[in-house]
């Protein structure tokens, strides 16, 4: 395998190789053989895709099989693993996680080609730009982090995955994460080959937009997924930390949002085309930058590689891709002039517009706080450590403008927005604002108040504007098509979204978003305790009661653990019993956590088993109190939700009856004379 899996890694790169070369010699060549030649050139593009498939699988075969001869298997297996911990250790590592991203990368180079009829001139040029990304994880994988590394000396058995990592989400988070990542090499080469060939109109975009489109969805789902195994494993009590590599993930989604929105005002009006140029081009590039984080070991964190020389490959890879980015737009730019000019402020085109740039400040200071301790490295020659304190101040008040723009968007004409126009739409969704605002503020009693829970009424406040507006669009156009189609409000709502998907699945996606964010807020009322806890001693922490009852011990192959049990009371009635537990791997000798959490609507129930207090012996427990914590991953399926109503086609027309014109005689005057026809 070892060899069978090396052998297929370099005939890849020959493939993309030949597939970028020949590819770009057919573009700029007129010779008539040159159509043959670009053919060549896409099916060993194809090829490629054949030859890293056999490759992962052959990796793949190695860790089910114990191939401890491989030193990548070695340290990322051991016999004891459970079979799916094993197929995850083809991301768990440096090399294999390489080796799956020019997997991926070939599947959707694959999947381009295979439809190419589509546009062949404009997919030609995205499958160069395809073959060029393709070199670059390719050459990594043959000669930076080679996967199929052999040992000199085979081992009995392996080192074992990360305790970390052997958690049914990390399965599938990082596949997701990948596949967000990759998934954006797909419009950033059509947005990049269209600029090259000065590709008329907006067909680019029409193209890829499924493309962009999913790719989405795949990254807000591997964020969220990574969100919720740092909730469920890490055992702090929380989601989301603004760890680097957290941060890494978030940038080219905010970018890759911005885009989406953006493009919009592209095929509407015909504006804004250097922004989404640049916009596409900034995600990709920040997808890189992450994968550069992730593995280069410049930032410290619980989500990144060992330090590694092979950052230095994707430094030169960004500066190469960001300088021909820039080339190609200086030498096109005049084929991006806008077509339209924003003719108000108050207007449609004026809220996407501030949505890019909110979006754009928002992934500023993300990436500021992020790179600061390496520019402060540089710069003083120590690192200085920027915690969530300042995401906090900087990215709360702009992701509740954020919330505030995704409220009054939708009620916004095109052009221009009269003032009669913004009192008729604007004062159903701001009284019901302006009533949950007093509300939200009458139940926090006066001695508890503070700056976040100043900031959670404010979310409770605009997503109840932008919930009412969605709303009041729905049953506004219901209503109009109710009478028409002689049906009830249900009916006529159903008619309305199947007539513009992607308007309707738009309001959808936003609608899971003011539910995370109704989650969010609830962070600002979080409880937390932590204690020495005995036999049939209490811990109390709110409404809620823990009684420990004793422990269970448990012996297996992969893992010692040993397991608290606590009845849980609320209010004085027993509601369930938790297990959090604790383990030790015997493999990598490393300890981890398993929270028990007891989750409903309302607020989570977060207990953590933190090991013997030595000096008594009796068990730690921490636990916390988090409100509304369910509706932060309710929020994600109504997201999913959204967009694969945003993906759907419209609807044909309805066609309805159509009356034939009859003839009757009109006279006029005193000549008896047909003078017209009346329907």
């Amino acid at each position: 395998m070892p060899l069978l899996g090396s052998f297929c890694l370099l005939f890849a790169l020959v493939l993309a190789a030949y597939c970028f070369i020949a590819g770009v010699v057919s573009l700029v060549s007129s010779h008539p053989a040159a159509t043959r030649l670009g053919e060549t050139a896409r099916r060993a593009g194809m090829a490629s895709f054949v030859t890293t498939t056999i490759a992962a699988l052959a990796l793949v075969w190695a860790a089910l099989n114990n191939d401890f001869s491989l030193a990548y298997i070695l340290h990322h297996t051991n016999r004891a693993l459970p079979v799916p911990y094993k197929l995850a250790a083809l991301w768990s590592g440096q090399e294999g996680s390489l080796l799956f991203w020019a997997w991926l990368l070939s599947t959707y180079g694959f999947v381009l080609r295979l439809r190419h009829k589509v546009d062949q001139k404009l997919t030609a040029y995205a499958s160069v730009v395809l073959a060029g990304i393709q070199i670059f994880f390719l050459l990594l994988v043959n000669f930076a982090g080679n996967p199929f590394g052999v040992m000199d000396k085979v081992a009995v058995d392996g080192n074992g995955l990360n305790p970390l990592l052997q958690y049914p989400e990390m399965v599938i988070h990082p596949p997701m994460l990948y596949l967000g990542y990759v998934g954006f090499s797909v419009p950033f080469a059509f947005a990049l080959g269209a600029l090259i060939m000065r590709y008329p109109g907006e067909k680019w975009i029409q193209i890829t937009r499924r493309w962009t489109m999913v790719t989405w969805l795949f990254l807000t789902c591997g964020i969220v997924l990574g969100s919720h195994w740092a909730y469920s494993v890490l055992g702090w009590g929380g989601y989301w930390g603004w760890d680097p590599v957290e941060n890494a993930s978030l940038l080219p989604w905010l970018t890759g949002t911005a885009f989406l929105h953006s493009v919009m005002m592209q095929e509407k009006r015909g504006m804004m085309k250097i922004w989404n140029v640049w916009l596409i081009f900034t995600t990709f590039l920040l997808s890189i930058l992450g994968t550069f984080l992730t593995r280069s070991g410049v930032v410290s964190s619980v989500h990144a590689f060992a330090q590694s020389s092979i950052g230095t490959w994707f430094v030169w890879f960004l500066g190469i891709s960001f300088t021909v980015c820039m080339f190609f737009f200086i030498k096109n730019r005049s084929h991006l002039k806008a077509e339209n000019k924003l003719e108000s402020l108050v207007s449609r085109e004026s809220s996407f517009l501030f949505n890019n740039l909110v979006l754009l400040a928002a992934c500023f200071a993300v990436l500021w706080g992020t790179l600061f301790p390496i520019i402060s490295e540089w710069v003083r020659g120590y690192k200085i450590t920027v915690g969530p304190p300042f995401f906090n101040r900087v990215n709360i008040p702009i992701g509740l403008f954020l919330l505030f723009l995704t409220g009054i968007g939708p009620l916004l004409a095109w052009r221009s927005t009269s003032f009669a126009s913004i009192r008729r739409n604007f004062a159903l969704p701001a009284g019901a604002a302006a009533l949950t605002a007093i509300i939200s503020a009458a139940l926090i009693r006066p001695g508890l108040w503070d700056t976040a829970k100043l900031y959670s009424i404010i979310a409770f406040s605009l997503s109840a504007l932008v919930v009412t507006a969605i709303s009041a669009e729905f049953i506004r156009g219901g209503l109009v098509l109710q009478d028409k189609l002689h049906t009830n409000i249900a009916g006529a709502m159903y008619h309305l979204t199947r007539r513009n998907m992607r308007r309707y699945g738009g309001y959808v996606i936003h609608f899971g978003v003011v539910v995370m964010f109704i989650g969010f807020a609830g962070g600002a009322f979080n409880l937390e305790q932590e204690q020495t806890v005995g036999r049939n001693e209490k811990l109390q922490i709110g409404n809620y009661t823990l009684i420990n009852r004793g422990d269970t011990q448990d012996d297996n192959a992969n893992y010692e653990s040993g397991a608290a049990m606590l009845d849980a009371y609320k209010d004085g009635k027993l509601i369930t019993t938790l297990y959090p537990e604790h383990r030790f791997y015997k493999a990598s000798q490393q300890p981890s956590t398993i929270v028990a959490n007891h989750s409903t609507l309302q607020e989570d129930l977060y207990v953590i088993y933190a090991g013997l207090d030595p000096s008594t012996r009796q068990p730690v427990i921490k636990a916390f109190v988090n409100p509304l914590m369910a509706w932060i991953w309710i929020g994600v399926f109504v997201i999913i939700a959204g967009t694969g109503i945003a993906l759907v086609p419209n609807a044909p027309p309805l066609k309805s009856p159509v009356t034939v014109a009859a003839k009757v005689p009109v006279f006029e005057g005193d000549g008896m004379q047909p003078a017209g026809v009346v329907k």
